[in-house]
């Protein structure tokens, strides 16, 4: 149990650090990272820290790729827990 708390720790904290390095290179110019290694991250476990994150820096809240994708993530992450939950 505590190695899955600290894999989603650590996969919230990449989410995190993705996100805002991908606002501060967009405001420079230069290299960004992928949309797609965007929301890979968010659906290996770092959904709810990167929403909340796009939602504080204000990054990406206009895109509705992951305004309504990562959300939807969210949910699948949620009914994939709820069923292994009750499979235990």
């Amino acid at each position: 149990m505590i190695y899955i708390a600290i894999y989603f720790a650590a996969i919230s904290l990449l989410a995190v650090i993705l996100t805002v390095h991908d606002k501060h290179a967009a405001r420079r110019h230069k290299w960004r990272v992928r949309e797609s290694t965007l929301l890979l991250v968010a659906a290996l476990g770092g959904s709810v820290a990167m929403l909340l994150t796009m939602h504080v820096i204000r990054h990406k809240t206009k895109h509705a790729k992951f305004m309504v994708g990562i959300p939807i993530i969210i949910a699948l992450q949620i009914t994939a827990a709820i069923l292994v939950w009750r499979l235990i």
